[in-house]
Formats: structure tokens, C-alpha cells, sequence
């Protein structure tokens, strides 16, 4: 589910894009037709999805992508403070760092 709402995040799957059968998907992931299939289930759910039968699943339309984009940012975010943290990175140097990729 995370690596789907990744790739909607990010724009590599953008509204109305198809997404890939359940088949193909668990081949391309090496994860069983069930584990893909439950994902695919939630993600309808959250309203990430919309699955018709027959039909397919695709990104659904009226996605509010900024809550992907921030959930996405904030994952990110935790994992740089980890490895700063990891680093004994003072947190004014981490800010420094990121108003330089903010210009």
C-alpha cells in the first residue's frame, strides 16, 4: 500500500492512470496475488483507488494528492532525523540543510 501511495505521491501515477492487474503487479513485486489484492482492497477503501470489475483499477480522480504529498514528506523526513540523529547532526545544522533544498 505505501509503495502504491508512493508512486501516486510522486506523480509517477497520476490521476485516471490504470494501475496494474493484480497479477501483474504481484510478478513485478514477488508478492503473492493476496498480499496485492488486499492492498489493492484498502487502497479502495481510503478512496486512494477505484476498482471496477472487469474493468481494472486506476488512481482515482478526486484524489486530494497533498495528503499523499504530505504523508510522503513526512515519512521522509522521520527517516532524515533518524540518520541525523544516528550522526549527531545538531538540529540547526539539519534546518540549515533544509532551507537549502527549499530555494
Amino acid at each position: 500500500m505505501e509503495q502504491i501511495k508512493q508512486r501516486i505521491a510522486v506523480g509517477d501515477w497520476p490521476p485516471k492512470t490504470p494501475l496494474p492487474s493484480v497479477r501483474e503487479l504481484a510478478t513485478d513485486t514477488k508478492l503473492s496475488i493476496i498480499t496485492i489484492k488486499r492492498a489493492y482492497l484498502e487502497l479502495g477503501r481510503e478512496g486512494v483507488i477505484v476498482t471496477q470489475q472487469g474493468k481494472g483499477s486506476w488512481v482515482n480522480d478526486t484524489l486530494d494528492l497533498t495528503i499523499l504529498q504530505k504523508e510522503e514528506l513526512i515519512q521522509h523526513l522521520e527517516q532524515a532525523g533518524k540518520l541525523a540523529k544516528s550522526l549527531a547532526i545538531p538540529e540547526n545544522k539539519i534546518l540549515q540543510m533544509i532551507k537549502q533544498f527549499m530555494e
